[in-house]
């Protein structure tokens, strides 16, 4: 019997757990079946979807589906059955009974709800004899077996794992019951044995994958055992990056102390915050104190080793608009490079989506079940909350304006009202759908400052960002006549002496300025970028080199004061 099993991914580099997971189980528990796992996008044509499928074919089609690609997978199979009537698929995946619905009753389509690994050998038995039923429901937490075996063979990592991210489970279920969450829909937690955790993962770094992304739920759950992976990682983990979703409440000072001595770009932490709102995080049974998770990130953000993403949720219960500023607010002034805000999803089998009613959502019932309104927040609202969100992606989640944002947090700004307003001049302008670049996502900035008392300020800000993201030239919003790069440094070429402590010798003096771009600041912008200095204005050089931390921007260096 011959078995393709389909995972359609949101991206190329992302693959599909399951698909190996199944693979294992079916070979195992049905000897004379084999499987072929087969990954795909959702931004591939359909068309030739349809035709790389059929290559072969196949008895049977074994779809893994989720909201990202679920119409996609109804669309694949409603063709599929119309092109070959010997054709069977089974459908799991947390949309399976979603797709199941859509495709409607047919002895060729069987939905599965349920892991793989729970299920008892009925269903393989029906699998070999071709009978398979309509419908088959397990539970991993529920079987009494409480296990999963490691989901890779050795040739997976130069076959549907090459160029991808390597996904691993060091544990199944979550500690927490989230209303929005699927995790919450069935209550277990099973941590698989540490000894075979490590085991697993030695055999994963063989490969030297770039990225391996832990999906355990609440990794730091048991902080002693997260920290033994750790240690393990950072020993044997080579230049791989490792993605973790943690919890802040479960943060331990041995943690910090082990992390401080972390090399950058090895850990990238996911912190799952949502709301600082009180009300909300009762509502959605969410049991975090934010002033602790707020010290958490902070703690953390010192270290700038640690790439950290704080995710916050637009459209929870109990959070108007203005208790959603605050929130955003909250998450500023802890200091996350990455501020991950998510549109609530009201998805099927969640406490959450079976209160809708009372709560007064109106959402998409379509995937991803996007809301557009609730009791607390009317769909104009929540729709400006969106585009606020949407700028906060664009100006926040990359190493732009690094410096604007921290001297606006200093200063005491309301970062959700400054967001809010630029977020109407991009609607305005048409650049949320519509690409930016950082030289458009500057200049627009600009002009949106450009009333401000603190514009000059803000000017040398936004130029000192832009050199240290390694252009060699400044745009045209950002050029002044008397301050062009390329003439201070000719300016510097003759006025320097021969040597320079700390930046040159007589031998290496033409590298130097070769490489360098020099800028002229003045003292106030200096005192803010974080230079100690007593004269009026300062020369930094920008250097090519790139700094060892998180962000990884070009080095500066004050090498000059005027009078």
């Amino acid at each position: 019997m011959n078995i393709k099993a389909v995972g359609i991914n949101a991206r190329y580099t992302h693959s599909c757990l399951s698909l190996f997971y199944l693979r294992n189980e079916l070979e195992k528990n049905s000897p004379e079946t084999t499987v072929e796992i087969c990954q795909y996008t959702i931004n591939d044509p359909h068309y030739v979807l349809i035709q790389r499928l059929c290559e072969g074919n196949p008895d049977y089609f074994f779809f893994s589906s989720a909201i990202w690609n679920s119409e996609l997978t109804i669309a694949l199979i409603s063709d599929l059955l119309l092109i070959n009537e010997t054709y069977r698929f089974v459908v799991g995946g947390p949309q399976a009974e979603i797709v199941g619905e859509s495709l409607g009753k047919s002895e060729r389509i069987t939905i599965y709800k349920g892991s793989i690994e729970g299920t008892d050998n009925s269903f393989f038995s029906d699998l070999a004899k071709g009978r398979l039923h309509q419908f088959y429901s397990t539970s991993f937490f529920k079987t009494g077996k409480m296990d999963f075996d490691y989901p890779y063979r050795p040739e997976d990592f130069s076959g549907p794992l090459k160029n991808r991210h390597v996904y691993y489970e060091s544990s199944r279920g979550c500690p927490f019951s989230c209303t929005y969450c699927l995790s919450s829909a069935e209550k277990g937690l099973y941590h698989k044995p540490l000894d075979r955790v490590l085991e697993e993962l030695a055999d994963i770094l063989k490969y030297k994958p770039s990225v391996v992304r832990f999906i355990d739920r609440t990794f730091n759950d048991v902080p002693d055992r997260a920290l033994q992976i750790w240690n393990y990682l950072k020993d044997h983990g080579g230049q791989t990056l490792f993605h973790f979703e943690i919890a802040p409440d479960r943060f331990t000072d041995k943690m910090f102390d082990f992390l401080e001595g972390m090399d950058a770009k090895r850990f990238q932490f996911e912190i799952g915050i949502q709301s600082t709102h009180q009300e909300t995080l009762e509502a959605i049974k969410r049991p975090i104190n934010p002033q602790s998770a707020a010290m958490v990130v902070q703690r953390l953000r010192k270290l700038e080793t640690i790439h950290l993403h704080a995710d916050l949720i637009l459209g929870l219960p109990f959070e108007t608009k203005e208790a959603f500023y605050r929130s955003l607010n909250d998450i500023f002034v802890m200091g996350p490079h990455y501020i991950q805000m998510g549109l609530l999803k009201l998805l099927p089998g969640t406490l959450l989506e079976r209160e809708a009613v009372q709560n007064g959502y109106r959402a998409s019932r379509r995937p991803p079940y996007s809301v557009y309104s609730n009791n607390w927040l009317s769909a104009d609202s929540l729709r400006e909350l969106y585009w606020l969100s949407e700028c906060v992606e664009k100006y926040v989640n990359n190493r732009y304006f690094v410096t604007i944002w921290r001297y606006l947090l200093k200063s005491g700004e309301n970062m959700s009202l400054f967001f809010s307003s630029l977020s109407k001049r991009l609607l305005q302008q048409g650049y949320y759908w519509k690409a930016a670049t950082q030289e458009t996502l500057s200049r627009l900035l600009l002009r949106h400052v450009e009333s401000r008392p603190d514009f000059t300020l803000l000017r040398e800000l936004l130029c000192y960002d832009w050199l240290r993201c390694g252009h060699r030239f400044l745009p045209d919003h950002l050029q002044d006549a008397d301050l062009e790069p390329n003439e201070l440094r000719k300016t510097l070429f003759h006025q320097l002496p021969k040597t320079l402590a700390g930046c040159y010798e007589k031998s290496d003096r033409a590298y130097f300025f070769k490489k360098s771009i020099f800028y002229l600041f003045s003292r106030e912008s200096l005192i803010h970028i974080g230079y100690e200095v007593k004269s009026a204005q300062g020369i930094v050089r920008f250097l090519s080199e790139r700094e060892n931390n998180v962000l990884g921007l070009h080095r500066a260096q004050l090498i000059s004061q005027e009078r």
